[in-house]
């Protein structure tokens, strides 16, 4: 357990003793914006005496097995002193392990390091991170950066994946302190007509925050010679703007969306893996991947094979196997067997699981396939797609027509939610102390049973099929069209500004009958299978007798969607 920019009393130590848990200590200090360390300020010095205090009371206990200065250090002498400081009290005490810093710098002196750059999102990435940027996979790891060091590596600060506020944890504050914080958002989005969707924006988000932590950890579990992750936190941290980064509450309490040994499959001494350059497939093409597990347990797995599953949410077995191995000895990049799935058996869209299980461990991955010829809609001609509300679309609307409106990436004003910026992810850290660090979204919410959607299988939250979408798809504030419109696909926004956002929505204008669709179906079309797949959905929908909204708008609250350029 880190402790990060401070040490504990000596209760932690004891505890952690009798526990087996080993302790990484810092001498109280975030030398960076407002000090730096090794430039002659009374803080050099009070970290020398403070680091003889801390072992001087501490030192003998087993679990103070790690000390550095602290964190994240700044300061154009630092390197110097930090080197000196590590070098001497490897010279003086050698019953721990010392590092320059947390975060960094990565000093040949250091007995290993502490470095930010192996995790999915980095610190300002925004929208151009693996998990934002890249299609879904899971056989990417950081044995390259890795490679470039001669010490473990113990990589900084992973995780700090988001979920929206938890409002029913507001009664646990029965003492002098008040989530002032949490009133705040409450009220905000109570003005902008969401409270009642509170709890599914949590389990939304919820949901789509664990699959972000599973993609960090995963990661760094394949990654060989890898010293360790460490995340930031497994808690909520109320500071710095409101970090809502914890599976659990700020009390340590569960949030109701991910249990223990849900967690337990891909964070624990022993993880199978999966490496598979794609998620998203066709029925005519194959599964090609390999298995493998990381295993740090006590001591080596006499177990010698591995069961493997691709089964349907309904539970029907679609490929099995077996996958004979040597016994697992301790690390990991351990090799379990090769997969090698057809998928010609699957002829409906479906959301497959493959489940390895090895002895008392398992792990599970979903996949998405969908058929390799996209049926053709019967009647489809009655339906006019267009990318702007145009003479010709306001026409069809006239004459009673239906008329898909998909609009282009990037072409969303700003007043109309343009200026939100939509990743896959959850939203990092958070976006009030980062000065709107991207993205801006918490993911989807949507019924899966919605009409619209029988034709792209889903759940109510943002899992892989999803990602395309995210990342060719503007946020559409719907509440500037119509404030009654309540959309078939969310995207939920940002706790700090609550606004009404949509994927998609469709409202009766005049005569006719529209949808109005954030996601680009225009881009790229040929290489995007979930795209393919989720516009036959739509225009499936809108072709049958259950395209019927409810919500009626006129056409001249429809004009802030397009730009005044787009209009002509």
């Amino acid at each position: 357990m880190r402790f990060h920019s401070w040490c504990p009393p000596e209760a932690a130590f004891v505890a952690a003793d009798e526990m087996g848990m080993y302790l990484e200590i810092e001498c109280s200090s975030w030398a960076n914006q407002s000090t730096t360390i090794g430039d002659g300020r009374d803080l050099d010095r009070f970290i020398w005496e403070e680091s003889e205090r801390i072992v001087r009371e501490f030192g003998n206990h087993p679990s103070f097995c790690m000390m550095m200065y602290g964190n994240e250090p700044a300061g154009a002498g630092s390197h110097a002193y930090l080197t000196n400081f590590v070098a001497t009290w490897k010279e003086r005490d050698a019953r721990r392990l010392y590092c320059s810093g947390a975060g960094w710098p990565n000093l040949p002196v250091n007995d290993f390091l502490s470095d930010s750059s192996p995790r999915i999102q980095a610190w300002g990435q925004g929208v151009k991170s693996i998990i934002n940027a890249q299609a879904p996979r899971t056989d990417y790891d950081w044995s390259e950066y890795v490679g470039r060091f001669q010490q473990p590596m113990v990589s900084h600060e992973i995780g700090q994946w988001c979920v929206y506020p938890n409002f029913k944890e507001m009664a646990k504050y029965d003492g002098v302190m008040r989530p002032r914080n949490f009133e705040i958002f409450q009220e905000t989005l109570a003005e902008n007509g969401m409270a009642h969707l509170a709890d599914s924006f949590l389990l939304a988000s919820g949901k789509l925050q664990a699959l972000c932590y599973k993609a960090d950890i995963e990661a760094a579990l394949r990654t060989k010679d890898f010293g360790g992750f460490q995340l930031l936190g497994l808690s909520d941290f109320p500071g710095q703007g409101t970090a809502l980064v914890g599976v659990l509450d700020a009390f340590w309490e569960e949030k109701g969306y991910i249990r223990p040994e849900e967690y337990r499959r891909f964070c624990n001494s022993t993880v199978p893996l999966l490496r598979l350059p794609k998620l998203i497939y066709t029925n005519q093409e194959t599964v090609k991947g390999s298995l493998e597990v990381a295993h740090f347990g006590a001591a080596p797995l006499e177990v010698t094979s591995t069961a493997w599953t691709l089964k349907t949410k309904e539970g029907k077995i679609i490929a099995s196997g077996k996958l004979a191995h040597r016994p697992v000895g301790i690390g990991n990049c351990i090799p379990l067997g090769q997969l090698e799935i057809p998928l010609d058996k699957v002829d409906v869209p479906s959301c497959l699981t493959l489940e390895a299980t090895l002895g008392d461990y398992a792990n599970s991955w979903h996949i998405w396939v969908y058929p390799a010829t996209v049926q053709k809609v019967a009647d489809e001609a009655q339906l006019l797609m267009t990318d702007r509300l145009d003479a010709k679309a306001l026409q069809r609307l006239q004459e009673g027509g239906n008329v898909l409106l998909s609009l282009r990436k990037g072409s969303l004003p700003a007043e109309a939610g343009g200026e939100v910026a939509i990743g896959f992810s959850s939203i990092f850290w958070n976006t009030a102390w980062t000065l709107g660090q991207a993205p801006h979204t918490l993911g989807i919410l949507c019924n899966p049973a919605h009409p619209a959607l029988s034709e792209f299988p889903t759940e109510y939250y943002s899992d892989y099929q999803w990602w395309d979408a995210m990342s060719h798809s503007g946020a559409i504030e719907v509440a500037k069209v119509d404030k009654d419109l309540q959309p078939i696909v969310r995207v939920i926004d940002d706790w700090f500004t609550n606004r009404p956002l949509a994927l998609l929505f469709e409202a009766k204008v005049g005569k006719g009958k529209l949808l109005v669709s954030g996601i680009d179906f225009w881009q790229d079309m040929d290489k995007r299978t979930e795209a393919r797949q989720l516009l036959y959905s739509l225009k499936k929908y809108m072709c049958s007798d259950r395209f019927n909204p409810s919500s009626e708008v006129d056409v001249e609250d429809l004009s802030i969607l397009s730009s005044a350029k787009n209009q002509k």
